[in-house]
């Protein structure tokens, strides 16, 4: 095992940035990972800022993406940064993942992958022809109990599964809070930045790949109605799917980012021929599952009557909560064992985090379900 802890590179996450600090508190969480330099915002006097903020070594933080990787690529193998973590908006993923993986350096890149189908793709030839490791942080497939639900599909528990029911209400952009200059909202609901797809590109896709993580299907043919209800506003704040999946499963999928109330309730119910389950991410360390015939179960986190899996990624006793924080570190708890692996030149068995591939997968869900949301015939089959 690797003797030293891993040595992390942020592009993104300065000042006034959400996501940056929460990933910086997950790839901390298990005293695996530190961070080392930088490029905090495309703003230089923000960078340093930034940089200044956490203590940096002021000559590791950047002013551009670029310059941050051909410096680090050129340090000596004892210094330089072992991977970055890509934490800007949706348009800027891919110049920044293919630099630093043609530099030579693993990537941990936030969703959805890329701006558009066609870069993901690209992306995946980079990342195959590098041999770089690359990782994709839909957070939602660490939380331990969304892995005991993943285990009692793949056990047989549930049986044959008959239908997925995938959804993912907010409320925040109710609102056009985006014309405030609330920076969130801003380049969220701009097509120049988010790509074709607010809502569904931004929370639909964590909806769908929990599903995909779940239960191993994969969407064959989806008919998707957009809606935005904000005047004015140039992208969807709303989205309703129905969804086929190969071998003949359905599923329904929806994903709103204008419903009054709701914050963050992403939840699945996954029904099959003997049981069914149910999870939601606001009450995290529970897991239901359902019988025709007997009582419903409640599954608890932390207690050793989960499967090996579930309990792995738990880090207290049963009864002290668990939740957002630490289903990202547990993302990057993996992505730290595989990166380690790779600066040794090992492998030990199988990594259990979202790949290019999941990314892939994501993009071509939601150009799909923005295809069939313009469509007059509606059921648009998924590319291969």
């Amino acid at each position: 095992m690797l003797k030293r802890k891993l040595r992390m590179g942020m592009v993104g996450g300065g000042q006034g940035a959400f996501i940056g600090a929460v990933h910086r508190a997950a790839a901390t969480m298990d005293g695996k990972i530190e961070l080392v330099a930088g490029a905090f915002s495309s703003s230089s006097k923000k960078s340093k800022a930034s940089g200044k903020e956490l203590f940096l070594d002021p000559k590791r933080v950047y002013t551009s993406y670029e310059a941050m990787a051909k410096t680090e690529a050129a340090l000596p193998e004892g210094e330089r940064i072992d991977f970055v973590s890509i934490v800007t908006p949706n348009h800027t993923h891919f110049p920044i993942a293919r630099t630093f993986l043609k530099a030579g350096i693993h990537v941990v890149c936030d969703k959805p992958m890329t701006f558009n189908l066609k870069e993901a793709r690209e992306l995946r030839k980079i990342v195959r022809q590098t041999g770089r490791q690359f990782i994709l942080t839909h957070n939602y497939t660490g939380y331990p109990m969304v892995k005991e639900a993943r285990q009692l599909v793949r056990t047989g528990k549930l049986g044959t599964i008959l239908k997925v029911v995938a959804e993912y209400p907010q409320g925040w952009l109710i609102d056009r809070i985006e014309k405030t200059g609330q920076k969130q909202a801003s380049w969220r609901t701009d097509p120049s930045k988010a790509g074709a797809s607010c809502c569904i590109g931004d929370i639909g896709t964590h909806a769908e790949n929990l599903g995909r993580y779940i239960t191993g299907l994969e969407i064959d043919t989806l008919c998707a109605e957009f809606t935005t209800f904000a005047k004015g506003r140039r992208l969807e704040d709303d989205g309703n799917l129905l969804v086929r999946y190969k071998g003949g499963a359905k599923g329904i999928l929806y994903a709103s980012q204008i419903s009054a109330g709701e914050e963050n309730d992403v939840n699945i119910r996954v029904y099959g021929t003997k049981a069914s389950l149910e999870w939601h991410q606001e009450t995290p360390n529970e897991l239901v599952v359902k019988y025709s015939d007997r009582p419903r179960q409640i599954l608890k986190r932390g207690n050793p009557y989960l499967s090996a899996e579930a309990q792995r990624f738990s880090r207290i006793p049963p009864g002290h909560p668990e939740a957002f924080i630490e289903a990202f570190a547990n993302v990057y708890t993996e992505a730290a064992r595989a990166i380690a692996d790779a600066v040794e030149g090992k492998r030990r068995g199988k990594y259990d985090f979202p790949t290019v591939d999941d990314g892939v997968q994501g993009m071509a869900f939601i150009e799909t379900a923005v295809k069939s949301s313009r469509s007059a015939t509606k059921w648009t089959r998924m590319p291969r």
